[in-house]
């Protein structure tokens, strides 16, 4: 029997092809698994990224859509928090410029913070989007013309609202206050009452009437408009601060501090009432419970100038003449040109008990050139006069000199027909 042999090559690995069709594949599977994961990588990269981020704390916050940011604002609004809630409704704003709701709304913000010329740009920005169909644009316009202090021109501005809508109540809000101050008042009670009639939830409606009440007399029935205001807000703080003022006004000295107090129970660091309060104690006579309170408002705000006042007016009547001259020095330097005259001339007067003759002259002279627009029989003016008087008595170097008259308040030329 013959056997046979198969003749092998040992130049070649007995599993040499087996192996290499094995390792082909797998490097065929290697690199198509990894074109998978960089494309899904590629595609996703974003997630993933934010996926990395945030488990390592580091992840950004999403943006709010524009109705959460409103919602939020309206929030803070009724809470009180007038501040925060305008910065919110600028962001939904920004996100939605067209929106009529967002515009009105921080618009009405805007005005609470005395930012009524930003207001007044919203304004006709809503009249320009709508500008026979929507009557908010108008009433925006309106009361920020009124807190600007041009009530004559929000008139025609409101009565082009009621064109559009006749029912819509605070257009006739803003009109109550634009005819009160420019001394229409039955008109602007009117159109108060009417502002209630057609809304009696509206706050602002309750203020305006108020406001028109206010100006004929009739403070027993303002003091009512506003506790309705305050109790359709109770957090809403500026109605506290008109209703103290009428308590006030009828020296309900005890009912004005507690709702200042109100305030301060919500806004702990308000500046504006530590300073009515130092006002209403001062008019109480209680002066070293009213300079704690002026000094309270001036360690939140060091550049409030009427607290300064307030302050050297307290300094003033305890007859400490060397602070009240200081408080006075930092009324003037932080209120500049708005500062009130009381910062100038009993400036001069607390110069004149101190015997400073030259500082209480010279004080007192550029108090009466401030008081120009003024009528000699105003009693801030023959104040003055009288400390200037005392001075050529007391003082040797002025004596027998002339008491100056204020000079008469610059003529302002008549507008020519026409504007030309």
């Amino acid at each position: 029997m013959t056997l046979m042999y198969i003749k092998r090559d040992y130049n070649k690995s007995f599993f040499g092809n087996k192996r290499r069709d094995g390792l082909g594949r797998l490097l065929v599977a290697y690199f198509l698994f990894l074109g998978t994961f960089l494309l899904l990588v590629y595609l996703q990269f974003d997630r993933l990224q934010l996926v990395a981020l945030n488990a390592i704390g580091m992840a950004p916050t999403p943006t709010p859509f524009a109705s959460e940011l409103a919602t939020n604002a309206y929030r803070l609004v009724q809470e009180g928090n007038l501040a925060e809630a305008s910065v919110l409704y600028e962001q939904a704003y920004r996100q939605r410029p067209d929106d009529l709701d967002y515009l009105y709304d921080y618009g009405r913000v805007l005005i609470e913070l005395d930012r009524a010329s930003e207001a007044l740009a919203l304004a006709d920005q809503m009249i320009e989007l709508a500008t026979n169909t929507d009557p908010r644009g108008y009433a925006l316009k309106a009361q920020a013309l009124v807190w600007e202090g041009d009530s004559a021109a929000a008139i025609p501005v409101g009565v082009s609202g009621i064109e559009i809508d006749n029912e819509y109540a605070p257009i006739y809000a803003s009109l109550a206050r634009a005819y009160t101050n420019i001394g229409r008042y039955q008109q602007g009670l009117a159109n108060g009452q009417k502002a209630v009639d057609l809304d009696p939830l509206n706050a602002d409606a309750h203020r305006a009437y108020a406001y028109a009440l206010i100006w004929v007399g009739e403070r027993e029935l303002a003091i009512e408009q506003l506790e309705q205001a305050i109790a359709l807000n109770p957090n809403f703080v500026p109605p506290y601060f008109e209703l103290a003022i009428n308590y006030l006004a009828l020296n309900q000295d005890s009912m004005a501090i507690a709702t200042y107090e109100r305030v301060l129970s919500l806004q702990p660091r308000n500046e504006r009432a530590y300073l009515r309060l130092c006002e209403a104690y001062f008019k109480v006579g209680q002066n070293n419970q009213a300079q704690g309170y002026c000094e309270d408002s001036l360690s939140i705000n060091p550049q409030y100038s009427a607290a300064w006042r307030q302050l050297g007016m307290v300094q003033y009547n305890r007859r400490n003449y060397e602070s009240a001259i200081d408080s006075f020095n930092q009324c003037r330097s932080t209120g500049g040109e708005d500062a009130e005259i009381q910062c100038w001339y009993l400036q001069g007067l607390a110069h004149y008990y101190l015997g400073q003759c030259d500082d209480a002259w010279g004080t007192l002279e550029e108090s009466l050139r401030l008081t120009a627009d003024r009528t000699p029989d105003d009693p801030i003016v023959k104040t003055i006069r009288e400390g200037l008087r005392l001075t050529t008595i007391s003082c040797p170097a002025y004596s027998g000199r002339a008491v100056p008259t204020a000079l008469p308040p610059t003529p302002i030329p008549p507008t020519p027909i026409g504007g030309l």
